[in-house]
């Protein structure tokens, strides 16, 4: 992994908890997740003049990860509606890194050697530290755990099926322009059946900072599939769950949940984490 690759994934990173955060931040999920989806879904479609069609061998990939990715939304806004966002986002996506370590093994064959393995179990063991964090002093939720691990899954499994459809879709522009198309209209049509006449009433209020979220998942999601085209799946997934920090100051600062010292050591073992992987790299 390559600095420019690392600082691309640094910042989809960010980019992605602010999106988790704006979707947080709408009390109604289904209206949060519907200008995401939705938004995405317009930014796809003017994405695909400048990519190219994805190759036939992305397809079976891409087609998979849609729905995959339908069945993390509906995952993820369980998990809001559930638990606290500093508790349900770290949860989620620290669960994904070892995963998708061990599916990409397999189906991708990449072995990673003693510094990058090194150098996940370290940014593993940071993530896992936030999410243990998100959880002290109170009595266990199983429903918001559940939903949040079984997010986690999903998470790993799209990361993967995303990392072989767009190295096989000659065009990693083209390929999100098509996934950000086809997984987001399932939320926006499940939300227009759901309201019928009043969609609009009920969406207006929120739209600006929806389609906010919008702009900063694709992007978030955009640097991911790049990154994934020059780097081993599974650094990429590692190094793209540091979100978690940033998912845990923004829920400290703007959602007033603690951060706390046991959050600052896991900062602390991911950079660290970080450092053995562009050793590596």
């Amino acid at each position: 992994m390559t600095p420019l690759v690392a600082g691309a994934v640094l910042l989809a990173a960010v980019t992605h908890a602010g999106w988790n955060a704006i979707a947080h931040r709408i009390a109604d999920k289904l209206v949060g997740f519907t200008l995401i989806a939705g938004g995405g879904v317009l930014i796809g479609i003017a994405l695909m003049p400048f990519g190219t069609f994805p190759a036939a061998g992305a397809w079976p990939y891409l087609l998979a990860s849609a729905v995959v990715h339908v069945l993390y939304f509906a995952l993820l806004m369980t998990s809001f509606r559930l638990g606290d966002f500093g508790q349900a986002y770290p949860l989620a996506r620290g669960t994904a890194p070892l995963v998708v370590a061990v599916l990409a093994a397999v189906f991708a064959h990449e072995v990673p050697d003693g510094w990058a393995a090194a150098g996940i179990a370290l940014s593993c063991a940071g993530l896992t530290g936030v999410a243990l964090w998100g959880l002290r002093g109170r009595r266990p939720d199983w429903a918001a755990i559940g939903a949040a691990l079984a997010t986690g899954l999903s998470i790993a499994a799209y990361t993967v099926l995303d990392g072989l459809g767009v190295r096989a879709s000659g065009s990693s522009l083209g390929y999100i322009a098509w996934l950000m198309t086809l997984q987001g209209l399932a939320v926006p049509a499940y939300a227009l059946w759901r309201w019928r006449g009043s969609a609009l009433a009920v969406l207006r209020p929120y739209a600006g900072l929806g389609l906010l979220g919008a702009a900063l998942s694709v992007t978030a999601y955009a640097l991911v599939l790049w990154a994934q085209t020059r780097a081993a799946l599974a650094p990429v997934a590692a190094l793209r769950e540091s979100s978690i920090i940033v998912g845990a100051a923004i829920g400290a600062v703007f959602f007033k949940e603690r951060f706390g010292a046991p959050r600052i050591a896991a900062a602390f073992l991911l950079v660290a984490g970080i450092g053995l992987m562009l050793h590596a790299g």
